[in-house]
């Protein structure tokens, strides 16, 4: 996800250039096909990226534990900063922000790191297969999307005994 931006660079800021891009990207173990639209913008001290990306990983249901694909959508926007002045080929200092993206030596921009970094943020912390998963018996564990079991799930954890004691307590003073 390389583009070479010398002639933006160039170019009085504001100016815009649009690219639709579709390319593997190394995201969470494996390379996903990262697809979308993305606009490059000269800025005073750069090129501000802003897009909307898709793509998809594999990954393991919270609740049932099967793998399942989960699609992702990136709204990226980071600016990165030239490493090299266009017109007199002299060396530029980075912000002294942590984190911040460069424009290399020979002017190309390469979004890979922001998309991979994107994806990672994406990623949802509790990934279910579908809304409806029941997930998996806490007796014998299986998979109850699969197969019902015949596990007692009548019983309670012993440790509820003395909530469960109020409760009947109180539905007697009723």
């Amino acid at each position: 996800m390389q583009i070479n931006v010398a002639q933006q660079l160039k170019s009085t800021i504001g100016s815009v250039r649009d690219y639709e891009l579709s390319a593997y990207v190394d995201i969470a173990g494996g390379p996903r096909l990262v697809e979308g639209s993305v606009r490059f913008t000269r800025v005073d001290r750069g090129i501000l990226v802003q897009g909307s990306l898709r793509t998809a990983i594999e990954i393991e249901c919270s609740r049932c534990l099967c793998l399942y694909i989960c699609p992702l959508v990136l709204d990226i926007e980071e600016e990165y900063f030239p490493t090299t002045d266009v017109i007199s080929g002299h060396r530029l200092e980075l912000p002294d922000k942590p984190g911040c993206f460069a424009i290399d030596e020979h002017h190309i921009l390469d979004i890979t790191e922001a998309v991979r970094q994107y994806s990672l943020l994406a990623i949802p912390m509790k990934p279910v297969c579908r809304q409806d998963c029941v997930g998996l018996c806490p007796q014998c564990g299986r998979n109850l999307n699969l197969e019902s079991c015949t596990c007692n799930s009548g019983e309670a954890d012993p440790r509820w005994s003395v909530l469960l004691k109020l409760e009947e307590e109180s539905k007697g003073t009723r």
